[in-house]
């Protein structure tokens, strides 16, 4: 060793210092490699992509190839070291050579090439493949020897190395993933992929239109009322049912009228000058069979069903089979793309801004379309409409109007009862911490 000139032994420590960055620096931009985007440009056919993938596809073999090799040349920097410091220091050399050899390894193979690997992992790790791959063939007897002592370890500490990486998304770490995509997807987009994912999360009762809203037919009716009603009509399929909508006969498609109303006989005299007649038998049997939802089930699983029936509207029933409600495609579709009617006075009747924050809303609005309208986060699971929800904070039915109560940050103010129910209420949203509390004027 004494004869090889010092400037070579310098050479070599440098080579040496170099292979350790390199060993780093792979081992930190293949972790740091994102597993999903590593699979689509391997399915897009890069080649750099397809051999990390399928470095990483054995990582226990490729943790092992990376830290024996590091080990080697580290190893073999701090004899090196230890020479060319005692033919320069004497004695003194390992220490300098302990030191100095730490300073150098630390910031130029350790610490600098892993901030880089972790900065840009697929431009480091690509390339490392390259010469990893024939690397693990040739130490493939010294690598597999080693793993085969570490996983005995490992299973005597009672861990599991057959156990593949499980590189599957959980149904929280998608939506987190969908959150943080940032500028990758438009926001509209995102909002859509969000909605998509809250499906399985919302019922059909938060959407339904209640069945004190619902439009209905009673076939009972006068006749003349019956053509009126369908005259007037601004829906072509409604429920049609016997004094009562638990009664119901069937859901009726206006677009086929023609099938029971025709034109009065010249020598038939109306009433009412109308030149057309209902008849009410066929009226019955043009009627189409209705379609039950049990209340409670998942919006996912409706849009399914609503799939696979070919429907369109259904009726949500109770336990008990009591009409309960209405729920459409339509209503499914825009909990994903928003609302899309074209009548802005109807998607926004239930909500009147006063200005200045202060909002009065219809006691039947549901807490979902206020909390998307006004962006409030008003609770959800439990009252479906703003009715339910003040009657269940006040645990009883006010009196009169000007009972106001505070939930959260939030304050209401009953301001009209009307049949048993609390018609408009004056809202406004406020910083107030504490817990929820409601006071009577």
């Amino acid at each position: 060793m004494d004869a090889i000139p010092i400037s070579w032994l310098f050479t070599a420590l440098t080579f040496l210092i170099l292979c350790s960055a390199f060993f780093s620096s792979s081992e930190t931009s293949m972790m740091a490699l994102n597993r999903y985007r590593l699979k689509h440009l391997k399915q897009s056919g890069h080649r750099g992509a397809r051999k990390a993938s399928r470095l990483l596809s054995r990582t226990d073999r490729l943790i092992g190839l990376i830290l024996i090799g590091n080990n080697l040349v580290n190893i073999a920097a701090a004899s090196l070291a230890t020479v060319i410091a005692v033919r320069l220091y004497g004695d003194a050399g390992p220490i300098i050579a302990t030191v100095a050899l730490t300073v150098v390894i630390l910031i130029f193979a350790e610490v600098t090439p892993k901030t880089f690997a972790a900065l840009h992992p697929e431009k480091v790790a690509f390339r490392a493949a390259y010469v990893l791959q024939p690397m693990l063939v040739v130490l493939s007897p010294l690598v597999t020897v080693t793993n085969a002592i570490t996983n005995a370890i490992i299973k005597w500490l009672g861990g599991n190395t057959e156990s593949n990486q499980d590189d599957d998304l959980s149904f929280e770490e998608l939506r987190i993933l969908v959150q943080e995509s940032g500028g990758q997807i438009p926001k509209k987009r995102r909002g859509m992929l969000m909605s998509i994912l809250d499906l399985e999360n919302v019922v059909v009762n938060d959407i339904m239109i209640p069945r004190n809203e619902m439009y209905g037919i009673n076939i009972n009716d006068n006749a003349q009322v019956l053509l009126d009603q369908i005259r007037a009509s601004e829906y072509t399929r409604v429920p049609l049912f016997r004094d009562e909508l638990d009664d119901l006969v069937g859901m009726l498609h206006l677009r086929q009228s023609s099938r029971f109303i025709v034109r009065a006989p010249d020598d038939e005299t109306n009433t009412n000058g109308d030149a057309l007649v209902l008849d009410k038998r066929a009226m019955i049997e043009s009627a189409n069979e209705p379609y039950f939802v049990p209340e409670g089930t998942p919006l996912h699983t409706q849009l399914f069903n609503f799939q696979r029936e070919k429907r369109r509207i259904g009726i949500v029933v109770d336990e008990y089979g009591v009409v309960l409600g209405l729920v459409t495609m339509e209503d499914i579709l825009e909990e994903i793309v928003g609302d899309y009617t074209t009548n802005f006075t109807e998607q926004f009747a239930d909500i009147t801004d006063l200005g200045e924050g202060n909002y009065v809303i219809t006691g039947s609005a549901t807490i979902r379309d206020i909390n998307k309208q006004l962006e409030w986060d008003l609770p959800t699971n439990g009252a479906k409409t703003l009715n339910g929800l003040i009657l269940e904070q006040l645990e009883a039915f006010p009196d009169a109007s000007g009972v106001s109560l505070a939930l959260d940050e939030y304050q209401f103010e009953v301001l009209d009862i009307k049949d048993n129910m609390i018609s408009s209420v004056k809202s406004r949203q406020f910083k107030k911490p504490g817990k929820k509390h409601h006071d009577e004027d």
